[in-house]
This record gives C-alpha cells, structure tokens and sequence, in this order.
C-alpha cells in the first residue's frame, strides 16, 4: 500500500482533522500498530475507579472514551471494507454518544476493554493490509458525503491519535 494521502473531495471536511494528524509520509498502518502499545503504557498504572472518571462533569470516562474508540474502529472499518468491496449502497452515520451511553463501558474491567480494542485492531489491520491500490482509490458515501478507503484508512489512525492526545493533556492530568 502507498502512503499517498487522501485529498480533499475524497472525505467529509470533520475528517480532516483526523487525517491531519498522521505525520507526513507515515504508512497510516504503522501509525496504528504503534498506538495500541502505547496506550496500554499509559493506562497500565490506573485503577478501575481511576478510569471510571471524566475529565470534567458531562465527559466520557476514560473507559467510555475507550469504547468509543472500538466503535468508531469498527465503524470506520465495516465501511472501508464495503466500499473495497465495490459496494454502492450509501452508509449511515452513527450517534456517538448513544453508542456510549449504550457500551456499559463502566461496567466492564479495563482488561476486558483493553482485550476488545486488540482484537479489533488486529482485525482493522488484517483488512486494511489485504486493501490494493484500486480498491483504496475506490468511494462510497457514508453519514451523507463522501469517503474514499484511502480516507477512512488514514481516519483510523487519524481518530486514535485525537484520543491519545485526549488522554495526554486532560485525564492522565488530573488523575
């Protein structure tokens, strides 16, 4: 797979800022292989109250930012995955916030959160490694625009990075 960039008409303007974080030249998969481990790092020494807590009042918890995380992989995923495989039926978006409130990530160990979010991103590995060159040029529409493979490969990774400056500068500082 190349590292060529998507460009714009090939995402909808919000993925921009996920896109924008992959560093110049990186291989959008290499960037994801190295954030699984290095949020395992950050979270190692967090008890389960610690990441039952929000930043602020009204925000997610560590864990529900966590599960967020796996559903907007996963989300991000199916839709690559279907527009590889030719598929033109357009997507819907997804309510965030409902996927939350409805994840009982609060409920759940860390370890089994942090279980799920590696199986997934094996998975999103998998596919996006058995993507060709045509298939990652080919397009779709999802949440009412448009979405390249080639976007939503970058918009992984694009999306981790976001949360792991999330976690960096607003929960691990208060914890």
């Amino acid at each position: 797979m190349s590292t060529a960039r998507p460009t714009e008409g090939d995402f909808l303007p919000y993925a921009a800022t996920y896109i924008n974080l992959v560093p110049a030249n990186a291989d959008p998969r290499d960037v994801l292989r190295a954030i699984g481990p290095e949020l395992h790092t950050q979270l190692a020494n967090l008890s389960e109250a610690q990441t039952e807590k929000g930043y602020a009042a009204g925000k997610w918890s560590l864990k529900e930012m966590l599960a967020h995380q796996i559903d907007t992989e996963r989300v991000f995923a199916y839709r690559a995955m279907r527009f590889a495989r030719g598929d033109g039926q357009d997507l819907p978006g997804f309510d965030q916030d409902d996927y939350v409130a409805n994840s009982n990530a609060n409920a759940r160990p860390l370890a089994s959160l942090l279980t799920e979010y590696d199986a997934t991103r094996a998975a999103t590995l998998a596919l996006f490694d058995s993507f060709t060159e045509e298939q990652l040029d080919r397009r779709g529409t999802a949440n009412g625009g448009p979405a390249t493979v080639r976007a939503l490969v970058y918009m992984v990774p694009g999306h981790e990075l976001h949360h792991l400056n999330l976690l960096r500068e607003r929960y691990l500082p208060i914890l």
